[in-house]
């Protein structure tokens, strides 16, 4: 998908599911599947950031991370783009307007994992990006707790949708987000490169 937006059709419903990848890894292949099945999207996009502005140390280069992504996807419904460095956006709150310029027909979900949640508060304009889509929250390893008594659960509380009612989640107007429980895969970006694996 790089060097193109990807063809989205009226209605069709997408998840966004942003981020270093660096590198990517079956823990994001996995909560891609989970976010199809479980919040009921037609397809997942990967937004693979040029950099994080949370992290003090650059990723690999952009093209390193998106061929290992592609190599690793292999999936129909699961596409990877660089979205980010071709809208030339930083800061997802910025990356989520000028896509919903470009794309007004498609209905978009945030998708996160249970650990970017905790933090979300510290994220540039947060709360706007909570007020802007739908947001899908999948499980991590020993976050959910954290997650769901962080700073912006608490703020959006009455918003949450419970768990059971998922896949109504690509039709409600935001601030609406939902939790997801259930099997999870152990791995991080961090833990791999500690290792020297990239």
């Amino acid at each position: 998908m790089k060097n193109g937006f990807p063809i989205a059709t009226s209605g069709l419903r997408v998840g966004l599911l942003g981020g270093s990848f660096d590198p990517p890894h079956n823990g994001h292949l996995h909560i891609s599947k989970w976010a199809l099945k479980e919040f009921g999207l037609d397809q997942v996009w990967w937004l693979v950031s040029p950099g994080n502005p949370l992290k003090k140390r650059g990723p690999a280069s952009l093209e390193r991370r998106m061929a290992a992504c592609e190599e690793l996807v292999q999936h129909p419904r699961i596409k990877v783009t660089d979205l980010e460095c071709q809208l030339g956006t930083r800061y997802t709150a910025e990356t989520l307007e000028r896509l919903l310029a470009i794309y007004s027909d498609v209905r978009f979900v945030w998708l996160m994992g249970a650990d970017n949640l905790a933090n979300f508060h510290k994220w540039d304009r947060w709360d706007d990006i909570m007020m802007t889509l739908p947001i899908g929250v999948l499980a991590r390893p020993e976050e959910q707790v954290m997650a769901g008594s962080s700073p912006a659960a608490r703020r959006f509380s009455k918003s949450r949708l419970s768990a059971r009612r998922s896949t109504a989640l690509p039709f409600r107007s935001a601030p609406c987000w939902s939790l997801l429980n259930g099997p999870m895969v152990d791995m991080s970006s961090t833990e791999i490169r500690k290792r020297g694996d990239w």
